[in-house]
């Protein structure tokens, strides 16, 4: 893991973002003890919650570290709903954390044309990939939405590409922690696939983050078979992170729900806990953030990742 000066993400602010690289990223996310909170905003269902400001902004006002677009549509800049006319750069001069783009890996049947939003816009071909870093992403989620057909052999495959057209600064996150119907996600005992041979393939492909479904939110997902897939990332490749992704639209429940399935996220070993875009108006309800993040990192990092964003 790179630099022993490199502050911790969960007490970093804007001036140590600004000088961040991708590396500095992943040893800031390292040093934090698996108490970063991911956001996710989903780009094209609305302008936002609030009236006035993306739901990016609202997100990290209530906790979140990092936050990842999803639906960000790279083929046409101006079809981008949420980000309420501002550009990548812009918004992330707002919220002064780490932003990212979630990328749908191309399946060997294309993508489905669902009408609901551009999914060309955010598919993980050569051109896009590069538009991500062009226009500013500080990281980049590989993997597939529910019903899009990508399956974890495409994600590998695009996760070599992204790491040879990126090269080493850039941090990649790849997995598969949701469409567990078209094929069950890593971790399910009743996948075809060994979890752990993927997980190899993945790393071995250039991931640094590997994304895994969060117990208590997927079904048929539990704490120990998520914690032996983490143990095998911290250890197969020393330096490689792992992510827990709380969605499959229970990132929708009540407080009490999202404290539950925080401490078991916690108890996985994982390094990211991040929750989905299951909401209205394309976010979780902003307290189900708060409540995650009071959860995995307690009130006094919560509170100052909710009022540090100039310091």
């Amino acid at each position: 893991m790179e630099s022993n000066t490199t502050t911790r993400l969960i007490n970093a602010s804007k001036k140590d973002f600004d000088k961040m690289t991708g590396r500095d990223l992943k040893a800031s996310i390292f040093k934090s003890e698996g108490r970063t909170v991911m956001g996710q905003q989903l780009v094209f269902a609305g302008r936002g919650l609030c009236f006035g400001v993306t739901n990016a902004e609202l997100m990290k006002a209530f906790g979140a570290d990092m936050i990842m677009l999803n639906t960000y549509n790279l083929k046409n800049l101006e079809d981008n709903l949420g980000m309420q006319g501002l550009t990548l750069r812009e918004l992330k001069a707002k919220i002064n954390i780490p932003l990212g783009i979630y990328l749908g890996c191309p399946g060997s049947k294309g993508m489905p044309k669902n009408g609901i939003y551009d999914a060309e816009g955010m598919l993980a071909d050569e051109a896009n990939i590069l538009k991500a870093k062009e226009v500013g992403a500080d990281f980049i989620v590989l993997g597939g939405n529910p019903g899009c057909g990508t399956s974890i052999n495409d994600v590998i495959k695009t996760t070599k590409l992204a790491r040879e057209l990126l090269g080493e600064d850039m941090l990649i996150f790849a997995g598969k922690w949701e469409d567990g119907i078209t094929e069950k996600v890593l971790g399910d005992p009743l996948a075809e696939r060994d979890a752990k041979e993927i997980i190899k393939e993945l790393i071995d492909a250039g991931a640094d983050v590997i994304d895994l479904p969060a117990p208590g939110s997927r079904h048929g997902i539990s704490v120990h078979m998520i914690q032996e897939l983490v143990q095998l990332v911290h250890t197969y490749k020393p330096g490689t992170l792992a992510m827990t992704f709380l969605n499959s639209s229970v990132e929708g429940a009540d407080t009490d729900t999202i404290r539950q399935i925080a401490l078991m996220m916690k108890e996985t070993g994982a390094d990211i806990h991040a929750i989905g875009d299951g909401g209205f108006a394309g976010c979780t309800p902003p307290e189900n953030v708060m409540q995650l993040s009071i959860s995995l990192k307690g009130k006094q990092y919560t509170y100052f990742r909710m009022a540090s964003t100039n310091r």
